[in-house]
């Protein structure tokens, strides 16, 4: 049985182990600097990472609000070798429980196209293709919490 566990990162070292993650999984691969990595909703946001036995982050995520009802998951990430064993759900479950309990009534992302039927799973809703900077296609989800 994995052992892990969420939560936000607290400490400096933290902070800069859950920016180097969220680099090294979803935008090294694709050739992109560290500096296209944090946006200006950074300081507004709600940060999650999930860490092994070994304090070792395993995964991440995090959700901001667009407007008073429409909040948004982005850097969505868990490594490779660990996917399909729940970390990603309990993010985006603990994502949107947050997001729920600060007024939302809707969250939106958008999915690379590798990760849209694990989005499916989790009850969101296909919409329109986005256009990322990251240059790979992306289709927009939604879900309406209740």
């Amino acid at each position: 049985m994995l052992n892990y566990f969420i939560k936000s990162p607290e400490t400096p070292d933290e902070w800069d182990d859950y920016f180097l993650f969220r680099w090294e999984m979803l935008r090294k691969p694709l050739g992109m600097s560290k500096d296209s990595l944090e946006d200006d909703q950074e300081g507004s946001s709600f940060h999650l990472i999930a860490l092994d036995c070994h304090k070792k982050i395993v995964g991440s995520g995090r959700v901001h609000f667009n407007s008073n009802e429409e909040a948004q998951i982005r850097y969505m990430a868990v490594s490779e070798d660990l996917k399909r064993k729940g970390i990603g759900s309990e993010i985006v479950q603990k994502l949107e429980e947050h997001a729920g309990k600060s007024g939302a009534r809707t969250v939106i992302l958008n999915a690379r196209e590798e990760a849209i039927d694990f989005y499916l799973s989790l009850d969101y809703l296909e919409g329109d293709p986005y256009h990322s900077d990251t240059g790979i296609p992306h289709i927009t989800m939604k879900k309406i919490l209740y």
